[in-house]
Order: structure tokens, then sequence, then C-alpha cells
């Protein structure tokens, strides 16, 4: 079966909005918190290395359970899963706000780290509504929503901290936060949606040289939705057995490939990113301060390609392949150039440019997983590739610390290779990206 029809414009206007606004809270309210957490479990009396334990027990439990969540979506929802992550979420940043030990703070984390996949599954429900060749502008808008919220968060986190208990207090904004959006999903025209995706059926079929093929696919659609509708309230049993049915689909698939590529390019940009501020003080004598100054520089520019997507994707015919191969070319040509860089402005010069590519690339490889994987299964695919991420983030420590004890610049050395690596197997792979999602999952 083909995608799923997408809903009128008007009724996908309002949902898209409205989750522009959840992308950019989310954000917002999380990144309050989270650069505020070391200070405080250091508070608390815990060591460094306790300290480093439990912020990888969190990193471990995202990795495990994003391709189960996402999978959960596909089969009950993206209302009720998006609601019970946003919820529970919430639940998480309420006890932190309590967590006056070190136990009560590691259990915090748990229901954070098992449900905070809220813009996982936003992607997947923006998937959903609007057209593949729509879908990298209104994705890139959504990022751009999103860091705008991780921009603004820390510094208003910052201010809040310097009161007394002000990292109670934040953590306490943040649940309300988690609660307002919970708020905000709920009001959500759902009903006027479900109508506006039939009446669009309706007209396509009306309006299509191939009636019988679209009627299919329209009793085929309707019969998800009400199988969707039902699933959440089904056994538990069923429900895992179902997800585990459809992960085991996204394994036996041939999406290796995109998947290896979004491996490698995001550990080529963590490892860019990991020794940044020590390797410019070290190189060029900077302080911290200015590289600080940098990298919030390069997340307000990030915003900015973010917003810009709609031209540059025009401008390439909607060509995600093409789009996302020039990108990861440049990307890895900037980092080679960071990595030899004799002096300070070449630093500036390459991580000015640096904010677009890789906000470009990263827009576009999730892109490319739904149109090669098909949209029957956006929120697999997507927790899916949330996992390789997380476990790029999981190497890319250990690859950064190895390639430190040979050089600064090892680091960046490294990238540039796993970014040149990358860039071969997608093109090897080209006639398959080309077929605009031709390849699809086995069936289910």
């Amino acid at each position: 079966g083909g995608r799923a029809a997408t809903a009128s414009p008007a009724a996908s206007a309002r949902f898209v909005r409205c989750l522009y606004a959840v992308g950019f809270l989310d954000l917002f309210g999380v990144s309050m918190v989270v650069p505020l957490m070391n200070l405080h479990i250091r508070s608390l009396g815990a060591s460094h290395t306790v300290a480093g334990i439990i912020g990888s027990l969190y990193g471990i439990m995202q990795l495990f359970t994003s391709t189960f969540v996402g999978c959960w979506s596909d089969i009950v929802g993206r209302r009720y899963s998006l609601l019970a992550c946003i919820l529970l979420s919430a639940l998480g940043y309420f006890l932190l706000g309590n967590s006056t030990t070190v136990f009560l703070f590691a259990i915090s984390r748990v229901p954070v780290g098992i449900f905070k996949h809220t813009l996982s599954i936003s992607k997947a429900l923006l998937s959903d509504l609007v057209s593949e060749r729509d879908r990298p502008l209104v994705m890139g808008r959504f990022n751009a929503a999103s860091s705008v919220g991780f921009i603004l968060g820390p510094v208003v986190g910052g201010y809040l901290a310097e009161f007394n208990g002000g990292f109670y207090q934040t953590s306490f904004i943040c649940a309300s936060i988690f609660l307002l959006n919970g708020g905000l999903v709920w009001m959500l025209p759902w009903s006027e949606e479900s109508t506006s995706n039939r009446n669009h059926y309706q007209d396509e079929e009306t309006n299509s040289f191939s009636a019988k093929s679209n009627q299919e696919h329209h009793l085929k659609s309707a019969t998800s939705r009400a199988v969707t509708n039902s699933s959440f309230f089904q056994s538990p049993w069923i429900q895992v057995a179902t997800v585990l049915k459809k992960i085991k689909g996204v394994a036996c698939s041939n999406l290796w490939d995109v998947f290896l590529v979004r491996f490698l390019m995001s550990v080529a940009i963590l490892l860019y990113y990991s020794n940044f501020t020590l390797a410019l003080e070290e190189r060029f004598g900077v302080k911290p301060l200015f590289s600080g100054y940098l990298m919030s520089y390069s997340s307000a520019l990030g915003v900015l390609a973010g917003c810009l997507l709609g031209p540059i994707t025009r401008l390439y015919g909607h060509n995600t392949y093409r789009l996302l191969l020039h990108s990861s070319t440049f990307t890895c040509t900037l980092i080679l150039l960071y990595a030899s860089a004799p002096s300070i402005w070449m630093v500036i010069l390459s991580s000015t440019f640096l904010a677009f590519s890789t906000t470009i690339g990263r827009t576009c490889i999730i892109d490319l997983e739904l149109t090669v994987g098909g949209n029957e299964a956006s929120g697999t695919l997507l927790g899916v590739g949330q996992s390789v991420t997380s476990v790029g983030r999981i190497i890319a420590p250990l690859l950064s610390g190895i390639a430190q004890e040979f050089s600064p610049c090892g680091p960046p050395s490294l990238a540039v290779g796993l970014a040149l690596v990358a860039i071969v197997i997608m093109n090897a792979n080209k006639q398959k990206y080309r077929s605009h999602g031709s390849v699809k999952l086995k069936n289910q």
C-alpha cells in the first residue's frame, strides 16, 4: 500500500502550527533543566562517576525504548501515544523537582528515559499530515521552532538557578510546560482531521484515472484508522506482539544503508563538537566563553537554515537524495577545513556554513528514511533512526577520547573519514534513493 493520503490544507495547517508550538515548548522546558543537572546531582553529594553512570543510564534507556515507543505510536495512534509520553515525561520532571537525594534523582530519570520521545512522535504525526513534497519544508520548520526553544531555555534556566532552590523551581516549571503541551495536544482538532482525510480520499477517487486502485487504497486506509483507534484498548500482550512484528519488518528490510549513513554522519558531527571548546583553547588560545558564543551563533544560524529549507528544496526540485548528498559533502569539507584551520577566523567561517549543512542534512536523512521505507510505519522508522543516533552518542565520546590522544585535531579528522564513508555509501546506492519510495518495507 502507498502512503496515507494527507488532509485538507486548512486542517493540516492547524495541526502543523500546533505541533510547531509543541516542539518549541518541549525543548524550551528540557533545555532549562538539563544544563543544571550535573551541578544539582553534585550538590546532593554524588561523585563524578555516579553522575556519569546516571547520565549513561538515561542514554541507554533512550536507546532501547525509542524504537518500541515509535512503533507503539504506529499501533495505538499518535494522539494516545503522544499524550502518554508527554504526561509521563511531566511526571519525571515533577519527581526531579522533589529529588532531595541521589536515589530520588536517579528514579526521576526513569520515566523520562523511557517516554521522552515526544519530538519523534510529533515528527511522525507531521509526516502523516503533509505530502512527501512538502515534508522537508515542514520538518525543517519544526526543527527550527524546536531549536529556538533550545536557545532560549538555558538562558531562562540559568537565570532561575541564581535564586535559592532555583533548580527545584526550574524542574516544576518544566513539568508544567509538559502539562501545557499535553493540553495543547488534547485540544488538537482530531475529529476535523479525520473528516478532512475522508473527504480527501473521496476527492482522490473522483479525480483519479484509476478509481479501482484508489478505492482499494481508501478502504485499506479506513481499515487502518479503525484498527489504530481501537488498538489502544487492546490487550498489552497483543500490542507488544504487534510492536515486535513491526520492528522485525524494519529489521528485515533493506534500509540498512540509510540507517548506516545516518549513524556515520551523526558520529561525525558529534566528533566535531566533542572537544570543540578544549581544542580551540589549545590551538588558538581562546577562552571557553568565546567558544560558547560561537556555539550559540551556530545554533541561531541552524534556526535560519530550517526556515530556508523550502526555497532550497524547490531549488533542488524536491530531490531529497541529491540535497542530502551535497549537504553531506559540504559538511565533510567544512569539518576538514576546521581540522586544518590556521586561524580562528577560519573556524568561524566553517562554523557558519556548517550550521546550514548539518541542519539540512538532519532533515533530509529523516525524509529519506520515510520516503524509502514508506509512511506505513513512520513511527517505527523514526524510532529506529533515533536509536541509531543514540548509539552514535554512546560511541562518539569513546572515539573522541582515543583520537585526542594523538592530536587536538584528531576527533574532527576522524569525523572527515566517517563522513567520506557515508558519501561513498550514498553514491553506491544512488539508484535506490532516486526511486522515491519504490523500495518498501516487507509486508507486515
